[in-house]
């Protein structure tokens, strides 16, 4: 069955950030033609893809432009802002949506997969509701009590995200998720805050033919909602791990398709309790480039094409850490890497993202250590060392 898969395919990412450039150098690397579109010139992904495209995404007539246009054989969503109700059209057109259209629709919007887990699948979550007012959202906020966290239910890399602590907040946190959100949406999920020990992310590998895997579970912590470090493995016993492993395979398999997907879980001292999902590589899972055999994106792109799988090997201890911008700037230059580098086992990606603003996240160090400890430590400094200068 195998020897029947044949190479290059034609790959359309839409989307073109620091992880689209990650996979487009995967693909390209098996002789795929990849065509990067995202909504602003010369993005991270499009550096390094064979074709690109600029439009807005939520735009139906200028996605059935670029379809049209290159006739992919798969598209892979790569961000939230898409219309993807279109998706759809092209599926039933002949077109493999990654992992598919119906998938896609879920994950889009934080309020479809919770309720999928929640109210479908009786998975623990935290407790939530929604607003789509100031009003609804202080209704809510009291409701659930405080702390809580608020978030725009469309959005990427935390953006919008904000902890309540009392209800003088919940205005300045519904401004804030309003103007984080992605698309047209103007509505925030108000979640229970858990008092989590541990928040992980769980890379799970669906396959077309054969059985749902699993990378050893990254740990990550988190500041205004995005994440600044991971590392692997994050310390779980065995007992957690599996069922993280028996919810992560129940959501994606009601999911269904293939690829990888980053199942978010609060690890607490009694339970496991889900979080989010992406149906795609997950930024925590940026520590892969260093920490494994095969890294999250060449796991993508093994899992979307239906080729084998046989073996995921961890390195041991491993940490990642973001390198942010400052300020604001169209004209990019770094500084410090020579020193970074400097460092036994330790590693250096830059996005080549155009311009730069506050936190905008730029690169990664990446780094291996005898213990989990002395990794991010070493990937702190790293990231630290790196300067963005105008």
């Amino acid at each position: 069955m195998m020897s029947s898969i044949k190479l290059p395919k034609k790959l359309m990412l839409l989307g073109s950030g620091e992880l689209g450039k990650e996979f487009v150098i995967a693909a390209k690397r098996l002789g795929n033609y990849v065509v990067a579109v995202d909504r602003y010139p010369d993005a991270p992904a499009m550096q390094v893809a064979d074709a690109n495209e600029v439009i807005s995404m939520l735009n139906p007539d200028d996605l059935e432009a670029v379809v049209v246009k290159h006739q992919p054989d798969f598209i892979i969503p790569e961000i939230e802002a898409i219309r993807t109700e279109k998706l759809l059209e092209f599926e039933q057109r002949g077109i493999a949506i990654v992992p598919t259209a119906a998938a896609t629709n879920y994950t889009m919007n934080r309020d479809r997969i919770r309720e999928l887990a929640h109210q479908e699948l009786g998975i623990r979550t935290a407790r939530y509701g929604y607003a789509t007012t100031l009003d609804e959202s202080i209704a809510v906020s009291e409701k659930i009590g405080f702390p809580n966290v608020v978030k725009p239910v469309m959005s990427s890399s935390g953006k919008g995200q904000s902890t309540v602590r009392d209800q003088s907040e919940v205005e300045k946190a519904w401004n804030y998720a309003i103007a984080g959100s992605r698309g047209d949406s103007q509505k925030v999920i108000v979640e229970e805050f858990i008092h989590f020990e541990l928040e992980i992310t769980l890379l799970t590998i669906k396959q077309w033919n054969a059985p749902t895997i699993f990378c050893s579970p990254i740990g990550h912590r988190q500041e205004r909602g995005d994440y600044q470090e991971s590392w692997q493995p994050a310390e779980m016993t065995d007992t957690k791990i599996l069922e993280a492993q028996e919810i992560a395979k129940k959501v994606t398999d009601a999911l269904g398709g293939a690829g990888i997907f980053g199942v978010e879980f609060f690890i607490t001292k009694e339970e496991v309790i889900f979080s989010e999902l992406s149906p795609r590589p997950h930024d925590t899972g940026m520590v892969t480039l260093i920490s494994q055999n095969l890294n999250e994106f060449e796991l993508h792109l093994r899992a979307i094409l239906g080729l084998p799988i046989p073996k995921i090997e961890q390195f041991g201890a491993s940490a990642s850490a973001v390198i942010l911008a400052s300020e604001r700037s169209d004209s990019i230059n770094y500084i410090g890497v020579a020193e970074a580098l400097a460092e036994k086992d330790v590693d250096i990606r830059l996005f080549g993202k155009p311009n730069a603003h506050p936190y905008r996240r730029m690169g990664v160090a990446l780094a291996k250590g005898e213990n989990v400890q002395q990794a991010r430590e070493k990937a702190t400094k790293a990231a630290s060392q790196v300067k963005i200068q105008p």
